[in-house]
């Protein structure tokens, strides 16, 4: 399907709500199934990647019910979940699929993974090779790097794993395995990445500690259900940020975001270069803080974006090299390789569709090189079925005087459902 954008207002003003975190809404359901009890979930977002998350935990028997935002999802605990009678299929997401093997893992059953065209082909084995040196009994193409993946749930042994490369679903699958396993799992990081499995999992109750970049979690101990407030999500945010920030005679405010330090390293980058941006936190629910972000339109400066934030932007790097192509000088990013492992390769996607649209942009192995004060046109894009692209290229063709052809814009439902519905409402 192709979707045509042209924008005869060219400012955007008024306040808005985004949708509720993915990394999040996926947890909630997750830990309220191998709680014991009824977790009620509100501000779910109910996009494709967490809707799949949600038909795994039915395939094992657990009672979910879904009205609009909230998800109400009652279980036995872990005894009460059921041997999956047909393969799981996991869609899109990726968090689903390597925080689930983690899980099945360690229960006594065997179950089948499978996904879409596009995580048949990200690797899979960054998780299999910890759970594997816990005792794990796992299969699948190449010896388990991609899916489909069977797994025969086995007696797990504690592990003390150092995470090779900067992911949040490394870490929480190991935890997760950790949760059902004998004794001690401890889990450290080069860099801290996002922390909601660790907050998420004190509110249900796990005997969990967090030193530093070190995690331990002390298994076998049950669950209980709680209710979860899900913040809105600063990743699907902070298009909206972009785009007020480079629109001229724009001023958008987002409502209720969560402001976890280890996901708001896009508002350190926004400040970084220079755009007039203020927070307003007003309350923490289960360690997750939640406030108003509000961004005025200005004229931003490059920047060399590197090291330890990387971890903190990785969704939002997308949105921020189109911020680099109306900025002032010449943008570095760095140390981004696992853009590379996303749902496409998102280095290589992101300048091929600046390029199509007129910006100077440069890949490397692990990021790009953007030269700012670009001009953009028209073009015909591809969205290359990554929802992130596809909202990228909708945000820029905000500052195009021709049409922007966007080549698969259902992506978008992935994790912001009503994208184009707020786009309109600020444009009015």
């Amino acid at each position: 399907m192709v979707k045509k954008l042209l924008f005869s207002e060219k400012s955007l003003r008024g306040t808005i709500s985004v949708p509720g975190d993915k990394s999040i809404s996926h947890r909630a359901v997750m830990f309220g199934s191998l709680a014991k009890g009824k977790t009620m979930i509100t501000n779910f977002l109910a996009g494709e990647d967490c809707l799949s998350t949600i038909e795994a935990f039915e395939t094992m028997g657990v009672k979910i019910t879904r009205n609009n935002q909230t998800v109400i999802v009652e279980s036995e605990g872990i005894e009460g979940l059921k041997e999956p009678l047909v393969p799981i299929n996991l869609g899109n997401s990726g968090t689903t699929a390597r925080l689930l093997m983690g899980i099945l893992s360690a229960l006594p059953f065997h179950s089948t993974l499978y996904g879409d065209a596009s995580l048949t082909k990200r690797p899979m084995d960054r998780i299999t090779i910890p759970l594997k040196e816990m005792g794990a009994m796992i299969d699948g193409r190449e010896n388990g790097k991609y899916l489909p993946i069977a797994i025969r749930g086995s007696k797990l042994q504690p592990i003390h794993y150092h995470t090779p490369m900067k992911s949040a679903q490394v870490k929480s699958g190991v935890l997760l395995a950790g949760l059902l396993t004998d004794g001690k799992t401890i889990v450290e990081e080069d860099t801290k990445t996002r922390d909601h499995t660790e907050n998420m999992l004190k509110a249900f109750g796990a005997d969990l500690t967090v030193e530093g970049n070190r995690v331990i979690i002390n298994g076998n101990i049950p669950l209980s259900s709680c209710d979860i407030e899900v913040p809105g999500d600063i990743s699907s945010a902070a298009f909206f940020l972009v785009a007020a920030a480079i629109t001229p005679g724009s001023e958008v405010k987002i409502e209720n975001v969560g402001l976890n330090p280890t996901r708001t390293g896009i508002i350190d980058v926004l400040k970084l270069m220079g755009v007039a941006i203020t927070l307003e936190e007003k309350r923490t629910v289960g360690g997750e803080p939640i406030g108003d972000i509000t961004v005025q339109s200005s004229n931003p400066k490059a920047a060399t974006i590197e090291g330890e934030i990387i971890p903190r932007i990785i969704d939002e790097i997308p949105i921020i090299a189109l911020l680099a192509s109306q900025a002032d000088g010449t943008t570095v990013i760095r140390d981004a390789e696992e853009l590379r492992y996303k749902e496409t390769d998102r280095i290589e996607s992101v300048v091929t569709t600046l390029r199509a649209l007129g910006a100077n942009i440069e890949p490397t192995n692990d990021g790009m090189i953007i030269e700012g004060n670009a001009n953009l046109t028209g073009a015909k894009t591809n969205s290359y079925g990554d929802h992130r692209i596809g909202m990228m290229i909708a945000i820029a063709s905000l500052l195009t005087e021709d049409t922007v052809e966007l080549h698969d814009d259902k992506c978008i439902a992935v994790s912001y459902p009503t994208f184009f519905d707020d786009l309109n409402k600020l444009l009015q």
